[in-house]
């Protein structure tokens, strides 16, 4: 298919982003001088003021981080649960459902997350990379119409707080798309952090970023939240946000091709990719397949369906949990993975487990629905002239827990993607993180060439960035023709979002292929379900390659929602 966009080319500095505004948020910040860490960072913090009903100021950043000199390190970016909250509440009191509200509240992270990147890799200040967000929160911005869908579809959740429906349902009723989308009071909340941060400029940089941190953590701004947990029943205690930091994590990393893949590690989904890359390399390097036939589609699916299988029984907070990740990338693994797989007959549901696992993890339920995806997460990237590169992947909706009132944000709700059952790889737990779905990544070529990539869309994140990995890098489209075409999902595994519905055999579609590939498929006995032809449903990836060969910087962004590249 002909791209609807160019790729875009540039020889000095390049940012792709969700939303057009973000995007113009850092590139602002590489023309002043910025490094890759300042721009990410602006569009990061703008993206929550953008998306504000699927990221949050105080929600989940997990940010990847590759230096011009090659170093390659992770910023979690994910908060744990508090440390005094009940590990059995949700199975004793509530039967073994997650109810929405404050229980879902851990510690949010997305503020230390960027603050940490800044100090440790960064030029600028948190005033500087917060400016566009805050002008943006205070003066508004145009509400775009998947924006508007999402809230429509969830209206049932922003109505059950005041302070969730007076700044989503502006009068009571559903914002229109062109609407002008106004957030005064998170405005004042981020001016307050720049605030603090100016007040000890005096004694550098460093001190002033650690003032803005302190101000969220230790200030004003946690004094409110904790008072509002107190007095609604929520466990989010002082301490808890007191001493926070966001852990800097070894990535997952593997060799395919002529690449090394890094990945961040199973407290996300993140090596889920890793995974599938070493078993696509075992099958056979795809030789001989068509761009998405049928029999490509098909084994694609099933290594999935693998992949999600160890997911499901191993992935978590390695702090609380022995995944194994050196036993996953083995090649006695991967092969019996591959091995299982039947190029004639789709896998009925994800396999069962392979290899050692928790004996007492509870059967994955099997519930019929529809494929959800939920509006959650957006996805930048940025790199620099001096090589360095940034990739992020901000998070957190707006309908699960109420907006704290005065602050204009949401306290992490990612409580959502641990399990209520605490015996579950990614079961709750005091102090323990949830398994999440966020997951940026980047990949180096032996020639140095660079690309960073991700997208948001749950479930479907890494389904997704595959593909537009395999359609660059093997089918060798260039980015934004690698982005924009056709995708498939399956949804064969429990979703990651409470109430973690499993469609055992389903595949999603969208619709811009054959019938026959359709037909063939539904023979091979994949339950295949079409979405319409372009669905931000089936993720929206962003991507910059900064191509050494020819110096140039490549840039594309996906036109499933309103995400752009802006490139010099």
């Amino acid at each position: 298919m002909k791209s609807m966009r160019p790729t875009l080319y540039g020889s000095r500095h390049a940012v792709s982003a969700g939303h057009y505004l973000a995007a113009a948020a850092g590139f602002a910040i590489l023309e002043a001088g910025g490094n890759a860490i300042d721009a990410g960072c602006a569009a990061g913090i703008a993206l929550a003021v953008l998306h504000p009903d699927e990221v949050n100021v105080a929600g989940v950043a997990p940010i990847m981080i590759r230096t011009g000199q090659g170093k390659v390190v992770t910023i979690a970016g994910l908060g744990h649960w508090p440390k005094r909250f009940p590990p059995d509440l949700f199975m004793r009191e509530h039967g073994g459902k997650m109810p929405l509200g404050l229980l879902r509240t851990v510690v949010p992270a997305a503020p230390d997350a960027w603050i940490t990147a800044l100090s440790d890799y960064g030029t600028m200040s948190f005033g500087d990379v917060s400016a566009a967000a805050i002008r943006y929160a205070r003066e508004g911005f145009a509400v775009f119409e998947y924006m508007a869908t999402m809230i429509k579809q969830y209206e049932d959740g922003y109505r059950s707080w005041p302070s969730n429906t007076a700044i989503f349902l502006p009068g009571g009723q559903v914002p229109k798309v062109g609407d002008r989308f106004l957030q005064t009071d998170l405005a004042g909340t981020l001016q307050y952090m720049v605030d603090q941060e100016r007040g000890a400029q005096a004694r550098g940089r460093l001190a002033g970023l650690q003032a803005a941190r302190a101000a969220f953590y230790a200030g004003d701004i946690a004094e409110t939240i904790v008072r509002y947990h107190e007095e609604n029943g929520g466990y989010l205690a002082r301490d808890d946000l007191a001493n926070f930091h966001s852990r800097y994590e070894e990535p997952v990393k593997v060799r395919w091709r002529d690449f090394e893949v890094y990945t961040c590690g199973p407290w996300c989904q993140g090596p889920m990719l890793a995974q599938a890359l070493r078993m696509i390399e075992a099958a056979g390097e795809l030789k001989g397949l068509k761009h998405n036939s049928a029999d490509y589609i098909h084994l694609v699916t099933e290594i999935l369906k693998a992949t999600c299988s160890d997911r499901e029984y191993r992935y978590g907070d390695p702090r609380f949990v022995d995944v194994g990740m050196d036993e996953l990338l083995s090649d006695t693994h991967v092969k019996a993975r591959v091995n299982a797989i039947d190029m004639v007959r789709a896998m009925p549901d994800m396999p069962p487990p392979v290899g050692r696992y928790p004996a007492n993890t509870p059967p994955p339920s099997k519930q019929a629905s529809d494929a959800v995806v939920e509006p959650d997460t957006s996805y930048c990237c940025a790199v620099d002239r001096w090589g360095n590169a940034m990739s992020a992947t901000p998070s957190d909706g707006s309908w699960r827990a109420p907006v704290i009132p005065g602050l204009g944000i949401v306290p992490s709700s990612r409580g959502t993607q641990s399990r209520p059952d605490p015996s579950h790889p990614s079961g709750v737990a005091p102090g323990k993180r949830p398994r999440l779905t966020p997951n940026p990544a980047i990949t180096v070529r032996d020639d140095g060439s660079v690309m960073p990539f991700g997208a948001p869309g749950g479930d479907v994140q890494v389904q997704a960035m595959l593909q537009v990995f395999l359609n660059a890098f093997h089918f060798g489209m260039d980015i934004q023709e690698a982005i924009e075409q056709p995708r498939f999902a399956t949804f064969s595994f429990p979703n990651s979002f409470a109430p973690y519905i499993h469609l055992p055999g389903r595949l999603n579609i969208e619709d811009r292929l054959p019938q026959a590939t359709i037909e063939e498929l539904k023979r091979r006995g994949h339950d295949v379900e079409m979405w319409p032809a372009l669905t931000r449903r089936a993720c929206s990836v962003e991507a910059i390659l900064l191509d050494s060969k020819t110096g140039f910087l490549r840039a594309g962004a996906d036109w499933r929602q309103p995400a752009y590249a802006v490139v010099s």
